[in-house]
């Protein structure tokens, strides 16, 4: 059993910067695909970005101001993000996946309004 717990959410204003923490505990094997998910209300949960040793991915619309990096020692997954859009906003997930093996965070509010 993995459990991922996920700090760093909060309200920034257009332009402003976070970085969302995940803390994964619990039997960790590797290799594992790690990665953010978001959710805005009444839209479908999208892949924000992921790692895996040798991979990285991007969706487009944050690519050039997200960046997705880990901390192996402290098993730790981390999102920094700069330039914040009001399309930013939601509920972001911290996701581990191995193998059939999937779990959740349980989300932190990102929230950018003036």
């Amino acid at each position: 059993q993995v459990h991922l717990v996920e700090s760093g959410g909060g309200l920034v204003q257009p332009g402003g910067s976070l970085r969302l923490s995940c803390a994964a505990s619990g039997s960790i094997v590797s290799p594992n695909t790690m990665g953010w998910y978001r959710q805005a209300p009444g839209k479908q949960r999208e892949l924000v970005a992921s790692t895996t040793p040798g991979s990285t991915y991007y969706a487009d619309s944050v690519k050039g101001r997200f960046t997705i990096f880990r901390d192996n020692a402290k098993n730790t997954v981390y999102l920094q993000m700069d330039s914040l859009k009001s399309e930013d906003t939601g509920v972001y997930y911290c996701n581990l996946r191995r193998y059939a093996y999937d779990y959740w965070g349980q989300g932190t509010q990102v929230t950018v309004s003036s």
